[in-house]
């Protein structure tokens, strides 16, 4: 699958060790940049990123430019409700703003053509994420999960579901969600 030049592959079991590493990175990276974590504990969590990969529908794929890897998306893919998600979506911190992740996310909707709700989800503290989803992808806010509304899917919480985790800092995360247009 291609779109304006950046390539989707789909993640062998075998690539899932590294592609959590580069994911990992990336989202540390992110994080420092406001201050937020340290090189002790990964972001997300490795136990997230599995469960992620590892859930029913979930698609793994790498972001390639020109036959390298330079970025990744875990997907779950429902093909009954037609309402997918976006778990995890990066691009290696070297490669931002060169219109790689649009790219790549154009790719997956074409993909996935049959998808009616795309929902996806950031941290507020990711005013880089909150842009690219909202102004570049056309997804809309549709929650904000803090500590006065918390996200019942918090796996800290008592309804435990790994694929809605809260951020490191605490603050709050974004769920946003794209309704598709035939």
């Amino acid at each position: 699958m291609t779109a304006h030049g950046v390539t989707l592959e789909r993640a062998a079991d075998t690539d899932l060790p590294l592609f959590r590493r580069e994911l990992q990175r990336a989202f540390t990276e992110a994080a420092a940049a406001y201050g937020i974590g340290g090189a002790e504990v990964p972001i997300p969590p490795d136990e997230d990123v599995r469960a992620s990969c590892r859930a029913p529908g979930a698609a793994v794929y790498h972001v390639l430019l020109e036959g390298a890897k330079i970025g990744g998306a875990v997907l779950r893919i429902d093909d009954r409700t037609r309402r997918n998600s976006l778990d995890f979506f990066y691009i290696a911190p070297e490669h931002h703003g060169r219109g790689i992740g649009l790219a790549a996310w154009r790719a997956i909707e074409a993909a996935y053509p049959q998808t009616e709700v795309w929902e996806t989800g950031t941290p507020s503290f990711e005013q880089r994420n909150i842009h690219f989803y909202v102004n570049k992808c056309g997804f809309h806010i549709v929650e904000f999960f803090n500590e006065h509304h918390p996200d019942p899917h918090d796996p800290h919480g008592e309804e435990a579901d790994e694929d809605h985790a809260e951020p490191p800092d605490g603050e709050g995360f974004f769920r946003f969600e794209k309704i598709m247009r035939p």
